[in-house]
């Protein structure tokens, strides 16, 4: 079987990451992955980089961290592939399928009403997953789920307790969704505990991981840190 990773922040891209490009690719890469997405907080959220700066400066920015990814993947042996983890109000989407120039080239993106977001998502390709539904924090108004605008659910998510990751399970049950685990790894090697998918087939590209889970193909997981245990 082969792992990856679907849920990754890495530093300096997402403020709130701990660790850099290479220090994560290095960690999956020891442990015995095949490779991560790179799904940092978009320009909306949590992003390392003033907020007067151009779109195009901020896009570019964005995805700073994948292509550096990119190069060192290589080096390494290890598959790289980049996400976009979409906020509102703390609500996140993990939006696979959708590339740098094609945000390069949507600007009317900014500002536009979430549900109309991912429809747009959606009609040029991309696969959503709602990411940790029932997350809650002081700083988060209230819960918010949609849906009709989703793929997939993030039934394990390993920065979550069990009872966030159930709620998520009886939500995408109930709702027939497509069920996806990942870390939502900020600290690289320091983390507890790690998810992901495992496929029988490897992923070449972000469309192989689109159709592998849109066809119930992915094997979910969830596992302790091997250097924390």
């Amino acid at each position: 079987m082969y792992k990856y990773e679907t849920h990754l922040h890495t530093y300096p891209v997402s403020k709130c990451a701990k660790k850099t490009v290479r220090e994560n690719l290095e960690f999956y890469k020891g442990i015995g992955y095949d490779g991560v997405f790179i799904t940092n907080h978009f320009i909306d959220a949590n992003i390392n980089i003033e907020k007067d700066r151009s779109y195009e400066e901020k896009i570019n920015f964005y995805f700073s961290d994948y292509e550096e990814g990119l190069k060192i993947g290589e080096e390494i042996g290890l598959k790289v592939f980049c996400g976009v983890e979409n906020n509102l109000e703390g609500t996140h989407f993990l939006i696979y399928g959708l590339d740098k120039q094609w945000f390069l080239e949507h600007p009317e993106i900014v500002g536009m009403k979430m549900s109309k977001q991912l429809a747009l998502f959606m009609e040029n390709g991309a696969f959503i997953v709602q990411a940790h539904p029932f997350r809650e924090d002081t700083w988060i108004d209230h819960i918010q789920l949609f849906p009709n605008g989703v793929h997939g659910v993030e039934v394990i998510n390993a920065g979550r307790d069990d009872f966030t990751n159930g709620m998520a399970k009886i939500y995408a049950q109930h709702y027939g969704k497509l069920m996806l685990a990942g870390s939502d790894n900020h600290a690289g090697a320091d983390v507890k505990r790690l998810a992901g998918i495992e496929t029988e087939a490897p992923i070449a590209e972000v469309r192989d991981f689109i159709e592998l889970a849109m066809s119930g193909k992915t094997r979910i997981f969830d596992m302790p840190n091997p250097l924390k245990n």
